[in-house]
């Protein structure tokens, strides 16, 4: 049966979305650790990375308990992964949750572009966030459009002929 492609393929692109949430969680532990990384590898080139390296580590050096902020930063992103077991499991069922994905995706915009502005984040580097909501809604689109083929295929089988 044709649905049974749908479901593995929307399965898939739940892994995908559900992978990059985890692993954009996982890299918001050690955010110091990295930055010095990219500003090692950039060489100076970039005055953003070095001036958000510079801030990191005075900041961590004298309020240390500031960087518990971005642990939970990642804590909801590992949290948010989860949620998206249901889908996975029973995508018909739970495909509200693809849709507050879709949400949250579309969201990170306006967060990118407002926030970012307040808090002086250079324009490009702005763009670079946003892209995650983009970027993002991308495997959550295709998922959302699988589960209606299932629910469509689903109805038809069930119908009197």
């Amino acid at each position: 049966m044709p649905e049974d492609g749908y479901l593995r393929r929307a399965r898939l692109w739940l892994i995908v979305f559900m992978s990059g949430l985890v692993l954009s969680g996982m890299t918001a532990f050690p955010l110091q650790t990295e930055v010095r990384w990219l500003s090692t590898l950039s060489h100076g080139r970039f005055l953003w990375i070095e001036r958000v390296n510079e801030g990191l580590c005075a900041t961590n050096a004298h309020y240390p308990f500031l960087a518990y902020g971005t642990d939970w930063l990642a804590f909801a992103h590992l949290v948010l992964a989860i949620a998206f077991i249901g889908p996975y499991i029973d995508p018909v069922r739970n495909k509200w949750v693809i849709d507050f994905g879709l949400i949250a995706c579309a969201a990170v915009i306006p967060l990118a572009l407002i926030a970012g502005q307040v808090r002086g984040i250079p324009f490009g580097w702005r763009l670079i966030d946003c892209g995650f909501g983009v970027f993002g809604s991308i495997p959550l689109v295709l998922c959302r459009r699988l589960i209606t083929k299932i629910e469509h295929q689903s109805l038809q089988f069930r119908r009197p002929a």
